[in-house]
């Protein structure tokens, strides 16, 4: 697995690193809680016949301190759709995973034209009290990874520090990101998305983990609902709720599908 190419866009000051890697049109990637430490599986198959480009979200690996100057929800949307856009992803395709969907859902709502065709992968941002989802933040340090992944042992593997690296640097970002993922879902859950989700027109795939112990199952009816564009459920057997990490074949075959015409 080669290593992506590596550039920077500004955000107030704050560089934010940007991967790319393939060839083909282009596909963008917003990465779920706690961001994209390490380039995965899941993005070489999909660069095998996409260029991907993956900016860090703010806070998140790669994402520096910038989620300090952040201070409310609605500035979260137009930082993405800021870094969206100087990363040259304005017109492209854009797959999103968990929190980060959250904000790829409420970009391609608000500026319908800036994305092409749109996949969410178990998003945050609808709440239900007849059946909440799980807070991630709310679990003891040894539950998180079962609770993210079907296949826990890659979780960890993607959290820990590269060889050689500063471990405790590794920790303090790991940290970070904790800390912008929750401020991104503020109040846990329910972003109030359901108001701004009938003006999304973007042909949208709704994936889901079969074994996502997050976000329930019949959330994505809720989210094909209020979508005012063509969309489609899939379901990726084996996968929880970052299925991207726990089936990146399946769940790159199934993106390629929904965006190759």
């Amino acid at each position: 697995m080669s290593d992506p190419a590596v550039t920077t866009v500004d955000f107030d000051g704050f560089p934010i690193r940007v991967w790319s890697k393939g060839k083909g049109p282009k596909l963008g990637y917003f990465a779920g809680i706690a961001g994209l430490p390490r380039w995965t599986p899941f993005l070489d198959r999909l660069a095998e016949s996409r260029t991907v480009i993956a900016p860090s979200l703010p806070g998140f690996p790669g994402g520096d301190k910038a989620h300090a100057v952040i201070d409310s929800h609605l500035e979260w949307i137009v930082a993405a759709r800021r870094i969206f856009e100087q990363a040259g992803l304005e017109g492209a395709d854009l797959v999103a995973s968990s929190v980060g969907a959250a904000l790829a859902a409420e970009l391609a709502a608000l500026w319908p034209r800036s994305v092409r065709r749109l996949v969410l992968i178990a998003p945050f941002g609808l709440w239900d009290n007849a059946e909440p989802t799980e807070t991630p933040f709310a679990q003891y340090p040894d539950g998180i990874a079962p609770l993210l992944s079907a296949k826990p042992e890659l979780y960890n593997a993607l959290r820990e520090p590269p060889q050689g690296s500063n471990s405790v640097e590794w920790q303090i970002e790991q940290t970070r990101a904790n800390e912008a993922t929750a401020r991104i879902l503020w109040p846990i859950g329910d972003t109030r998305l359901a108001k701004r989700l009938p003006l999304l027109t973007s042909p949208t795939l709704l994936l889901w983990g079969e074994q996502d112990r997050v976000i329930p199952r019949s959330y994505a009816n809720r989210f094909a609902k209020l979508i005012k564009g063509r969309t489609e459920i899939k379901t990726i057997p084996g996968a929880g709720h970052i299925a991207e990490l726990d089936e990146p074949d399946a769940t790159a075959a199934a993106i390629l599908e929904w965006t190759k015409s």
